[in-house]
């Protein structure tokens, strides 16, 4: 939102809050890997948010979508029904009373519709994945 870079934003903000080692490097991976990815990400939302502009979403909602689209799209590690379900419960807690609904809607229909490429490529009776 403040257009700063994103190492300056981290530096402040672990300057605030206390933290150990693990959760600081893993926060740092989800950070800077939705910033890596950030135009494949936003493509893959505006695809799946049916009559809704990235722009135009509230700024809490389109980045808790970017980061669970990261997780789901790059972190293997990461269950997709965890990355999913933490994306619905970040987005009750701090932004509007629908918007746990509004996330839940999209990387949901992203995930059905991801595994089912996945199934058909698997199958072999598809060559690609679309992105």
């Amino acid at each position: 939102m403040t257009e700063d870079p994103i190492d300056s934003i981290m530096v402040r903000f672990w300057q605030d809050v206390e933290h150990d080692s693990e959760v600081r490097d893993f926060a740092t991976q989800l950070v800077r890997g939705t910033a890596d990815n950030i135009e494949k990400i936003d493509d893959l939302i505006a695809e799946y948010s049916e009559h809704w502009k990235i722009g135009r979403m509230p700024a809490i909602d389109r980045n808790i979508l970017r980061s669970a689209v990261y997780e789901l799209l790059y972190r293997a590690d990461i269950p997709p029904k965890v990355a999913i379900n933490e994306a619905v419960e970040l987005a009750k807690r701090f932004s509007t009373p629908d918007s746990g609904k509004f996330i839940n809607g999209i990387l949901d229909k992203l995930m059905s519709q991801r595994s089912a490429s996945l199934a058909t490529l698997q199958s072999g009776t598809d060559k690609k994945i679309p992105s």
